[in-house]
Parts: C-alpha cells; structure tokens; sequence
C-alpha cells in the first residue's frame, strides 16, 4: 500500500505511547523514532515529498539474494516477479537480487553506516532513502543485478543487456524504474531499482 505523507502523519517519537494502535500507527512511531534517532526533523518527508511507504501484512520468501539474505516480497509481487525472472532466463539472463524488503531498523542501519563513514546527511539521503520512504518497505521493489556482467548497485548496470530486456519488458509483468534521472523525489539514478505497480503508469 502507497500512502501520501501529508505532514500530519507521522506521530513524534517524544508522544505518550498510544492505547491499543494499530499496525499503521505502530509503523508511524517506528518512523518518528527512527528520525529522531538520525537527527532528521519530523516534517523531512513534507519538504522532500515524499509518499509514505507502509510494509505488506505478510510477505513470500522467494530465494536468497546477493548477500545471502532471504528475498521477501509482497505476495502480489512476489508472483509477479517469479514470472519476470522466468522470462528473463528463457532470453537468456540470470537475473540477481541485490535486495529486496527491508525494515525500518535495516534502513536507518544503512543510513547511520553511511554517516559514520563520513559522509553527510544530506548526501547519504540522496543515495538511501530515510526509514519510512522506502520502497523497500513496501515487499514491491527490488535491486536488480545480472550475473557477471556489471558491478551491482553501480550505473554501469545500464548497459547490460539485462536491462536494456527490463526495459522493453518489465512492464509486461507490472514493474517499472521508480528513480530514472532526475526523478521528482530527489534521489539519484539507480537503474538497478525496479518496484511491482500491477498498473505502469501508477
């Protein structure tokens, strides 16, 4: 699900805890604390627009991904993708994933790692989205790779033949880019992210 970020949304992490919240509310609490723990202020996803990006109620395991991590999509993607990966190997790829759901606390460690290593806020966000404007969240996107042909998560990924298959045929089977160059939310090129829409021009 693909919530709008109105500004009002996000509960600060310094409220008196709620009676009995519900899943979205526990998810906007995450977020707040998340935030407050990265320095980030409460109206960030108001200034950069960006839409709130909420988890699936359950998930599919589909495999283990690049790093050795248990691959989780959506259940809607999840079949989506199955069919995107077997096209792709009947044309002649063996498609890899780089990453594909990640918690909020997987997020922020990514986020946090980046800064530690000396590199600015604001930079590492062009890069990485903040915990709660993910994708990732969601069980719909994925890191792509292909085996052997391009560094994973690098631009280079643009000219293998994989993608150039993604792009005449990932729409096929719900997919799109979701940050081609200058992309209205901000973030930099990443040819590698493709996220399940069911509708492409959603």
């Amino acid at each position: 699900m693909r919530l709008p970020h109105t500004g009002t949304g996000i509960i600060s992490s310094t409220a008196p805890p709620l009676a009995n919240p519900t899943p979205h509310a526990r998810f906007l609490c995450e977020v707040a604390a998340c935030h407050a723990a990265l320095g980030l202020p409460k109206d960030y996803g108001l200034t950069r627009q960006l839409p709130l990006q909420t988890p699936p109620a359950f998930w599919i395991e589909d495999g283990i991904d690049l790093h050795g991590r248990p691959i989780r999509l959506a259940p809607e993607t999840s079949r989506a993708f199955r069919a995107l990966v077997d096209a792709a190997r009947e044309a002649g790829f063996v498609p890899v994933v780089v990453s594909s759901y990640r918690s909020l606390a997987h997020q922020a460690r990514l986020v946090k790692q980046a800064v530690d290593r000396g590199q600015s806020l604001e930079g590492v966000l062009r890069r990485i989205a903040p915990p709660g404007f993910s994708e990732h969240h969601t069980g719909r996107a994925v890191d792509l790779s292909v085996a052997g042909e391009a560094e994973p998560l690098t631009e280079a990924f643009e000219e293998t033949g994989f993608y150039h298959w993604l792009e005449r045929q990932a729409a096929r089977f719900g997919f799109s880019l979701s940050y081609p160059r200058n992309n209205r939310a901000g973030f930099i090129y990443e040819p590698w992210h493709w996220a399940y829409r069911a509708d492409p021009t959603a």
